[in-house]
């Protein structure tokens, strides 16, 4: 499907409008955002890349775009403004974002709970807004620090669900008009009259976006993970048993019913929804099975290999309320519009829908498991656009270059949930860890108090280690980290980072950098072909033994201690410039590489 999106919008060809700042480009290019991060291939970065960049200006201006509209569907490409900026630091993309962010305003009377529609719409708050506005917001507020958003955006979700939700069916209507003006609404409630497939699974898949920024301890947050479970409840009793899909029109049963019709924009977005819902623990486990029901349907239904490209049938083009000429919100308004094949909106959310299913094979390897990054002995703090000191080197957060970003992501794929360790280790706050990671411990170069490792912390890391944890170790070359402290943990195991150093690459020329882990390697079993900078050459001795060598020299080395297992190498090596496809030739199997680290140190008893 990816390639039909590249065959289709090629170049630097606006997916949606050429005129205009258009939402169903957010949603293309956030499923190929997945792609890339399920694949390391960097076709699919460049393409969102070029994309943006035809609107996005140098200055931070965006063509097409008009803030006077305040209409809330153009905030959504919002999410691949801020994808890049994280990426690339630019400045346009944060004065692009800004822009967005300035457009996003509360209840005018109540101060929560509603962004309008549009403005041409006020008073009315749709389902498909809080997809279009939300997770936008929450990954702006998390960027930036405006912790007091989070409340809003809960209120949003609360809001819409207090205001729309049907008690019997726990089906939400389209659209809530507070005035109860518009001929479309109720009198009585300001619901419009049905419920509208494509705009429950916006709402669905908006819950599960936002929760990817929202605190962890925000008392709203398993308010969000509730109204989640009951809108799956309610889902569950929609679909489909014999297709596993879902109709344009809900729990219609009134006249001209027979001209309902399974859609698949709404079915890809509610499997979307349950799998990443399910994946992160917002949902029971049994709850895949509806997802699984649903992806098997839209592959049998809606997806047909024609004229050599992969086509998505079945997406209404677009339903709505009010406007000119007048859309009424009845049964026979929705059946009016046209359905169409590779509609970006159905594309996308098949995309998305996509990215979560195919890792259902993957996940059991880590179920279970929680990777625990250092950022203690490697406690790098810079300002970001805020002023704010945050972690930014080798951490998870990361999208930049120095970043494990993509490396999380991998680990995520498989199963294992990560976290960081900003406190010196313990026998407490490393139990319930299975992966325990270092990077790159400070010097003074890179902090003015560093956390040295002590005997008392290696003490504690070998104990945990010897009772079945998997210790990381990644170091640097000797002028980019303290190596003389993080021997006394090394040491435990049998293996000294030196100050011989590696690989040492000017500029571009790769192949001084090139690692070959060669046939019947234990850990890495896809890459034929590895790049490592700078390495830190290893000494080895039992109970640790050498896997890749380079002209006689220890490059990377395991060992056995204990009930555990340690892995260490002399370079930080698979943070994201060196793994997410941007920087390296594709000979250079770094991607592999790391799917196949992943893969062992979540298979380690």
């Amino acid at each position: 499907m990816a390639s039909t999106v590249m065959q289709t919008w090629k170049d630097s060809t606006p997916i949606g409008s050429a005129t205009k700042w258009s939402y169903d480009m957010g949603v293309v290019l956030k499923g190929l955002e997945g792609l890339w991060m399920n694949t390391g291939d960097a076709r699919y970065y460049n393409y969102i890349a070029a994309k943006m960049d035809y609107f996005v200006q140098n200055d931070g201006t965006i063509k097409g775009y008009e803030l006077d509209e305040y209409n809330i569907d153009h905030v959504n490409n919002g999410k691949l403004v801020l994808l890049l900026y994280r990426i690339t630091g630019k400045d346009k993309y944060k004065k692009a974002a800004d822009l967005l962010r300035s457009q996003l305003r509360t209840h005018p009377r109540t101060n929560e709970g509603g962004f309008w529609h549009k403005k041409v719409y006020t008073n009315q708050m749709w389902l498909d807004g809080l997809y279009m506005g939300e997770p936008f917001y929450a990954e702006y507020a998390m960027l930036f620090h405006e912790d007091s958003a989070f409340n809003d955006i809960a209120n949003q979700f609360i809001w819409m669900e207090r205001h729309a939700r049907d008690s019997k069916t726990g089906l939400l209507y389209h659209a809530w008009d507070e005035s109860k003006e518009q001929q479309w609404a109720n009198k009585t409630t300001g619901t419009s009259p049905n419920f509208w497939a494509r705009a429950m699974g916006w709402y669905a898949d908006a819950i599960v976006d936002v929760l990817d920024y929202f605190p962890a301890n925000h008392p709203k947050r398993k308010e969000l993970i509730a109204i989640l479970n009951r809108l799956v409840v309610a889902l569950e009793k929609q679909q489909d048993n014999q297709t596993g899909l879902w109709y344009d029109v809900m729990n219609y049963s009134g006249p001209g019913k027979e001209k309902n019709y399974f859609e698949a924009s709404a079915s890809s977005q509610f499997v979307y929804a349950i799998a990443k819902g399910v994946r992160k623990g917002y949902l029971p486990a049994e709850k895949i099975a509806i997802a699984k029901k649903g992806y098997d349907g839209i592959i049998k239904k809606f997806i047909k290999e024609e004229n050599g490209q992969t086509n998505l049938h079945g997406t209404v083009k677009v339903s709505g309320l009010g406007g000119k000429p007048y859309r009424d919100g009845s049964f026979a308004y929705y059946m009016s519009e046209p359905v169409i094949v590779n509609d970006a909106k159905g594309v996308g959310a098949f995309l998305l829908a996509a990215d979560e299913m195919e890792m259902l094979p993957t996940l059991s390897a880590g179920k279970g498991k929680t990777v625990l990054l250092d950022r203690y002995f490697n406690s790098e703090k810079r300002k970001d656009a805020t002023g704010a000191e945050v972690y930014w080197h080798y951490v998870w957060e990361e999208r930049s270059h120095p970043g494990f970003y993509t490396f999380g992501t991998i680990f995520e794929r498989y199963g294992a949930k990560l976290k960081s360790l900003d406190v010196a280790p313990s026998a407490l706050n490393l139990k319930g860890s299975s992966v325990y990671i270092i990077v790159d411990p400070d010097h003074v170069k890179d902090n003015p108090k560093p956390n040295y490792v002590t005997e008392a912390d290696a003490a504690v890391i070998s104990n945990w280690v010897k009772a079945g944890g998997t210790l990381v170790l990644m170091a640097n070359d000797s002028a980019n980290c303290d190596l003389q402290h993080f021997n006394i943990l090394a040491n435990k195991f049998g293996i000294t980072f030196t100050n011989n150093s590696l690989n040492m690459v000017k500029n571009d020329q790769y192949e001084t950098g090139v690692e070959y882990p060669g046939a019947n390697n234990p850990v890495f079993k896809q890459p034929k072909k590895m790049y490592l900078k700078e390495i830190s050459e290893l000494n080895v001795k039992a109970p640790a033994t050498s896997i890749v060598t380079k002209d006689g020299k220890q490059i990377i080395a395991v060992a056995k201690y204990g009930n555990g297992t340690v892995f260490a190498v002399g370079d930080p090596w698979i943070y994201n410039e060196y793994l997410d496809g941007r920087k390296l030739p594709a000979e250079y199997e770094n991607f592999k590489a790391a799917e196949d680290l992943v893969k062992w140190l979540l298979s380690r008893k």
